[in-house]
């Protein structure tokens, strides 16, 4: 089982089904029993999203998303080629190391050094990860036994949940809100719930809600961890998007932080390379090594091609991301600019590729979100979909060209 808000209606993610399999009568054909865990998960967000667009595509509507944090615009040239390169490497066709090749630990660890100060080893307190997400869902195996309890933000990035789901543990989702900044409230977990717990996950800058976090915060955070004996996961994905002068921070620049935390980093946003699947995670050594002994009996590790052209994203030249953030700040200016005519009204986020956004009086997250795709052909995610305190809100992802992305908010003004 999992936990909600008091008075709120539950949130399905939060709860296993424990309904016994149906008996069948003499005769009836026999049928595929799938495991509790997977009636337990809803469809996964973005999965159903890709179904609803492809509906309407099919019905001959126009379907402009800007439910998808998927970059529109092309991997850094410079990327690209050195893939191309090393895809020509037979050394590379081979298995690659379970744990990252070491050239790709190194350049991770410089990184660290060079972007944030911050000192890991490359050997051991850095794990190649085939993207941030798969880094998230195997933690769960590596630190979840079932009935252990997960803290996850109130509204996150939904594997940190279905990632629990999987390995039989427990939900319990920290209170968070505008009046709090969208900072999750861990301090005011039940006592019975913390003694159940193992890990917390924080997210910032914060997908959904394009939060950002005082040093301040990561340092109760830190003290938090240290009493109550958690594991800290700071998933940093939208480390290198930000705006109006802000650069978000690493969680472990805090002191004591690398005691209680790993952090995910991923090349997904900042460079472009959604479907290039690579990351990697840093931190604690305790908590890399069992999250690489995971790994290493489920999967074999990242095209090794694939982390040489990481290894230069990560050294080559960085203006690509300076482009882009003036990118997506023009966007982000372009949707504020244009909400309030739309009945609608957000915080400017200083980071991240979304702008969350407050539905108009009258409507749920889920009805707001049904009615634009339904009436005029935008696709945006239900604030619902990222946990049971996002209701009232929708995100809208930048990461639609500008003309189209100027149609959406014309339409959404239509209705």
């Amino acid at each position: 089982m999992g936990f909600e808000p008091p008075g709120s209606t539950p949130w399905p993610v939060c709860y296993h089904v424990r309904n016994a399999m149906p008996t069948r009568d003499e005769g009836d054909v026999a049928s595929v029993r799938t495991a509790q865990r997977i009636a337990s998960l809803p469809p996964y967000l973005f999965a159903e999203i890709d179904r609803k667009k492809a509906e309407k595509v099919a019905q001959g509507v126009d379907v402009i998303s800007l439910g998808i944090g998927d970059p529109d615009t092309p991997t850094p040239e410079h990327i690209v080629d050195a893939l191309c390169a090393a895809s020509h490497n037979p050394a590379n066709h081979r298995y690659p190391n379970y744990y990252g090749e070491p050239r790709f630990r190194r350049a991770a660890a410089e990184w660290m050094a060079g972007r944030f100060g911050v000192e890991v080893d490359a050997m051991s307190e850095t794990l190649a990860l085939i993207g941030s997400k798969e880094g998230i869902a195997h933690v769960f195996l590596a630190f979840v036994d079932p009935g252990d309890v997960t803290l996850v933000p109130g509204v996150g990035y939904p594997v940190y949940t279905s990632g629990g789901v999987l390995a039989g543990g427990e939900t319990y989702y920290m209170p968070m809100s505008a009046e709090n900044g969208w900072l999750a409230d861990f301090e005011s977990t039940p006592p019975d719930v913390l003694a159940r717990a193992k890990m917390m996950f924080l997210s910032y800058p914060n997908n959904p809600t394009s939060a950002i976090a005082p040093v301040e915060y990561f340092d109760r955070a830190v003290a938090f961890a240290k009493e109550h004996d958690l594991l800290v996961i700071h998933d940093n994905a939208y480390s290198e998007i930000g705006f109006d002068g802000y650069r978000p921070p690493s969680f472990l620049e805090r002191p004591g932080a690398k005691d209680v935390a790993i952090e995910l980093f991923s090349c997904s946003k900042a460079y472009n390379m959604t479907g290039w699947r690579i990351a990697f995670a840093v931190g604690n050594p305790e908590a890399i090594k069992a999250l690489g002994t995971v790994k290493s009996n489920i999967d074999s590790g990242a095209f090794t091609a694939v982390q040489d052209a990481a290894i230069e994203a990560l050294t080559g030249p960085q203006d690509s991301i300076t482009r882009l953030c003036d990118l997506y700040q023009r966007r982000r200016d372009l949707v504020m600019g244009a909400l309030p005519a739309a009945g609608l009204s957000a915080e400017t986020p200083k980071g991240t590729i979304y702008v969350w956004a407050k539905v108009p009086e009258g409507y749920t997250s889920a009805a707001f979100a049904a009615d634009l795709l339904d009436k005029v052909g935008v696709i945006v995610a239900a604030g619902t979909a990222y946990g049971p305190y996002g209701e009232g809100y929708i995100r809208i992802s930048l990461t639609t060209p500008d003309d189209r992305l100027e149609e959406a908010i014309e339409r959404i003004k239509s209705l």
